[in-house]
């Protein structure tokens, strides 16, 4: 078990730390009390240059001048750091996060390259902590990779989990909404996004379908179309569910708002004082409202309703750059921060 007192903060250095995701996590571990950024990493373009010219930074917290003042290095796995946050892009993190782990570093990724193999846990802290035991399985001790879930995977899960819990799911079928910076700086300038909406995101649906059953552990139907829209941060899901018990819906809500998993009791930096908040207003959840929610890391739902087709409809709000990326990842190594799964 991780001691607090009197212990230094743990060294990491953040893979990608140039783009949108790096930036996040840069401006989360600027000052956190358990971790302490020693190396920022970017691609070939970069290295050698001060983080300040390196990343166009367009965080909302202003970069500070340690962190602006480093030098963006390569991604060598020899850095002396115990702990890896990885932003990288996925057609190049598989072989640097493996290079990482065999050399004895935790790397807590957002990217695909290793969420589907059978020993890598594919981690929503509140929803299957539990999967962290999957790290005894790999061959990379002391090291290991961990990953990140696809950015709407979270909040699906999230809000099914309690369900799943005490009634049991059969079926599932969601429509995303999916804010424009999910697909990435250029995007924001590049995508004709603008009095539109694009109804594909590559790969995004079959994601959905495959991490979800591995997260919640769960072998049913599940249906998703996935659209990008107009709207700068806050995935924004449409969700319909068939429980095998059925239950009311003064029920449901209560089971909503009376969920605290474990993790909740280990107070951790980044963990919300509410996983799930549910609204009674017809109109809300809203993404420009409601996405900042506890550090951005709470989970909203609302207008849950009767539907003729499946038992229920609600619609679920999550930060997809925070509680979907980089504040998912956070909050997955201060939870093995206190399992005593990091080393240092």
């Amino acid at each position: 078990m991780f001691e607090f007192q009197d212990r230094k903060p743990v060294p990491v250095a953040i893979l990608g730390a140039t783009g949108q995701v790096g930036q996040k996590f840069v401006e989360l571990l600027s000052n956190h009390p358990w971790f302490h950024i020693v190396a920022l990493t970017a691609s070939e373009r970069s290295i050698g240059k001060k983080y300040r010219d390196a990343a166009q930074w367009r965080m909302k917290t202003p970069l500070s001048e340690e962190i602006a003042d480093m030098d963006v290095v390569t991604p060598n796995p020899n850095i002396d750091c115990c702990l890896a946050f990885s932003a990288l892009d996925a057609d190049v993190a598989g072989d640097i996060e493996s290079d990482f782990a065999k050399a004895g570093k935790i790397v807590v990724s957002n990217a695909r390259s290793h969420r589907y193999e059978p020993d890598v846990p594919l981690i929503v802290p509140e929803v299957n902590a539990n999967h962290l035991d999957l790290l005894s399985r790999q061959s990379y001790k002391p090291g290991g990779i961990v990953t990140n879930p696809n950015c709407v995977v979270i909040p699906l899960s999230m809000a099914l989990k309690p369900l799943q819990d005490a009634f049991g799911i059969s079926a599932v079928d969601v429509t995303t909404f999916q804010a424009i910076s999910g697909a990435g700086f250029v995007a924001t300038t590049t995508m004709n996004i603008e009095d539109n909406i694009i109804p594909y995101i590559a790969d995004e649906e079959e994601k959905i379908q495959k991490e979800f059953s591995k997260i919640m552990d769960l072998q049913c139907p599940i249906s998703a179309q996935c659209h990008r829209v107009p709207v700068s941060d806050g995935h924004f899901l449409s969700v319909g569910v068939t429980l095998k018990e059925k239950p009311d819906l003064k029920e449901v809500i209560s089971c909503w708002n009376g969920y605290s998993p474990e993790i909740q009791s280990l107070q951790l930096p980044m963990s919300p004082q509410k996983p799930l908040n549910y609204f009674e207003e017809n109109d809300y959840p809203q993404p420009k409202l409601h996405r900042d929610l506890d550090k951005g890391m709470t989970v909203s739902i609302g207008r849950l309703r009767t539907c003729p087709n499946m038992d229920f409809k609600f619609c679920v709000l999550g930060h997809n750059i925070i509680r979907g990326a980089a504040g998912g990842a956070v909050l997955t190594a201060e939870l093995m921060l206190r399992n005593g799964q990091i080393f240092w």
